[in-house]
């Protein structure tokens, strides 16, 4: 056997021919010359402007939840890993819907997407049934949190119900419910705070505000709006906190979330078919009587969960177990309804209106009387629909499975804080420039209108100037979700559960 000609390499440790290093010793030592104090200094500050770089792009790396975790790591994944993936997409729906309106509100095209199809005479691609929600989908993304929270919370909790564990139940529920004002509030009040903070300190002009004359009085503003927005049992005021009003659904979450604690211990001891019954009894309640939609929606998330954990033990009632052999054919059309009904159109308080509108007149008769903002009555069925159709079709639930959906559910609260000041300091610039203004925009910033110059030119919803500033936009919105993720969000669950750790009292000391 021919021997092997040794493999040239350039390592560090690697042997070297050295008849080949004499040849080129007078090469090398005529080129050589020591480092100079110049090329030393440009050297470092590469190294130092890199490790920077390095820095910066890191969140961009996603953490725990990879783009391609699902590949590599599908049998870790969470039996509700769906769930986060779903609120993930969902985030990023609230983040199009706003940036949609903000963008189309200044050429007067809004009202084109928040009503149906062929409104007025305009036929456009983005207000199709089906199609709108993935344009103007963001109350029905925020119905979607609604029912994914009723399912989440409730999980660990009916879990014990069903094994009748009561001592671990009210112990789950009193730690839960202890850790759930800070989990919500922590990251709000550090967003807010920081948010208001740097446009006022920075001077930045931002629409719709009202700028005080002195930091320390608009921190004292900022309290005093937050400590009112925060009260659970707060009846009147300003709904919109004005630091973001985008965070309207945030004390929403939390008084939803008392219902389901408060439901959960009062259907604890009861039967089976009985606890279906009152959690069936109460949806109708906040429906049809007291119009209190988005406590209905949580429960729902309860009543799926419930059912779900029933169907996995084979104790579904009968008249659903005998619906088994058919449900690939009952959740297919109960998506499609779903979609359907999520595109609901936004100006509807008045059903004469949504009359109107293409596809939804006798739809417009199921209004229960009591609601009074028709729209949040449609998109509780597409929420509830929706979020107990996913895991029963299974190319859906392996696409919010994906990294890229639990990537998003990983960062979803901090996107759903972070996206609206984006939108408001940096976006509100970057629209004003492709040609996206009103005339607020050209009074404040007249030195940034038309300056890219770009083509109107597109579909409704789809214009060239209107997408390319997601190029900075978006990862902009995303890379800063993560970095409040990271700094606020996850330290303040871990605080949430210190400080309750800390709260319980010790156990005796055992005497020898």
């Amino acid at each position: 056997m021919a021997k092997a000609e040794p493999q040239l390499s350039n390592g560090l440790l690697d042997d070297v021919d050295m008849g080949e290093v004499e040849a080129n010793k007078v090469t090398w030592e005529a080129d050589w010359k020591p480092a100079t104090q110049i090329r030393l200094r440009v050297k470092r500050a590469f190294l130092g402007w890199a490790s920077v770089a390095r820095r910066l792009a890191a969140p961009f790396r996603p953490k725990g939840a990879g783009f391609n975790a699902s590949s590599r790591n599908k049998d870790l994944l969470r039996p509700t890993a769906w769930l986060d993936g779903l609120r993930g997409f969902a985030a990023l729906l609230v983040y199009w819907h706003h940036h949609e309106l903000w963008a189309h509100d200044g050429a007067k095209q809004s009202h084109f997407l928040e009503h149906g199809f062929a409104y007025e005479g305009n036929y456009h691609f983005a207000a199709l049934p089906f199609v709108r929600s993935f344009f103007t989908g963001g109350h029905y993304a925020v119905s979607v949190f609604f029912v994914i929270s009723g399912y989440v919370l409730s999980s660990k909790p009916l879990s014990l119900i069903h094994e009748r564990d009561y001592v671990k139940l009210g112990d789950n529920v009193a730690s839960a419910l202890f850790r759930r004002w800070l989990r919500l509030y922590l990251p709000f009040i550090a967003t807010t705070f920081v948010y208001m903070s740097l446009w006022h300190v920075l001077g930045l002009w931002i629409i719709d505000t009202n700028r005080q004359k002195t930091w320390p009085n608009e921190v004292w503003n900022w309290y005093a709006e937050f400590k009112n927005f925060s009260f659970v049992f707060n009846t009147g005021g300003n709904p919109w906190f004005s630091y973001n009003f985008h965070l309207w659904s945030i004390p929403v979450e939390f008084k939803g979330s008392i219902v389901v604690y408060t439901s959960l211990l009062a259907f604890s001891r009861c039967s089976k078919s009985a606890r279906l019954w009152c959690e069936t009894a109460l949806i109708f309640y906040f429906m049809y009587i007291s119009d209190a939609w988005y406590c209905a929606m949580f429960v729902s998330g309860m009543l799926i969960c419930d059912l779900d954990l029933l169907a996995k033990k084979q104790q579904l009632p009968p008249v659903l177990s005998r619906l088994s052999s058919i449900k690939k054919f009952i959740f297919y059309h109960l998506l499609a309804l779903s979609l359907y009904l999520g595109g609901v159109p936004e100006a509807n308080r008045d059903m004469q209106s949504l009359r109107k509108m293409r596809g939804w007149y006798y739809l417009s008769f199921l209004k229960p009387q009591a609601f009074f903002d028709g729209k949040w009555f449609y998109l509780f069925w597409a929420a509830s629909l929706l979020v107990a159709s996913v895991p029963r079709i299974p190319w859906l639930k392996a696409f919010f499975e994906g990294g890229f959906c639990q990537y998003l559910g990983r960062i979803s609260y901090s996107l759903y804080l972070v996206h609206g000041p984006v939108l408001w300091t940096l976006g509100d610039r970057f629209y004003t420039a492709a040609g996206w203004h009103q005339e607020a925009q050209l009074f404040h910033l007249k030195h940034w209108a038309d300056k890219f110059g770009l083509p109107m030119a597109g579909p409704l919803g789809l214009e060239v100037s209107f997408l390319l500033p997601q190029i900075v936009l978006l990862p902009v919105t995303i890379w800063l979700a993560e970095i409040v993720t990271r700094a606020i969000d996850e330290p303040s669950v871990k605080f949430a559960q210190w400080l309750y750790s800390k709260m319980l009292p010790r156990a005796p000391a055992v005497k020898e």
